[in-house]
């Protein structure tokens, strides 16, 4: 041990540090593991474009401007991996591959609804606090 820094062994990372610490707080808080899990720029943007039906990756990609092949192909994965989203590999020529919403996917939409709710309420009210303080 070094000074009140906690080395583990080398090439490991330190107790206190903010990725272990982050790391404990998911396992220990379901509400910042919901989040760890759908957060980030795109995740809920593709979940909600799965909301109604089954799409390909290029009408995924055309649903939201700005995402990357690259960006939409690690995203799709670390969606599927958790189990958001069901990936389906039909045995065509060309080979299609559809991506869903599976059911525990399912259980966000009321959820992220309400986020969007609460959004436009909030965005509203933040622009209504601007533009009395611009007077």
């Amino acid at each position: 041990m070094y000074g009140t820094n906690k080395f583990v062994s080398m090439g490991k990372i330190k107790e206190n540090s903010t990725n272990n610490i982050n790391k404990q707080y998911i396992q220990e808080c379901d509400l910042s593991y919901a989040v760890c899990k759908i957060g980030g720029r795109w995740k809920l943007f593709i979940l909600s474009k799965l909301k109604d039906n089954k799409l390909r990756f290029s009408e995924i990609k055309r649903a939201i401007p700005g995402i990357t092949e690259r960006m939409l192909t690690l995203q799709l994965k670390e969606l599927e991996k958790e189990g958001l989203v069901k990936r389906t590999v039909y045995a065509e020529v060309p080979p299609r591959v559809d991506y869903e919403l599976t059911d525990i996917a399912r259980e966000l939409i009321p959820i992220w609804d309400a986020l969007n709710t609460w959004g436009g309420k909030h965005r509203k009210f933040i622009e209504k606090q601007e533009g009395c303080n611009t007077k």
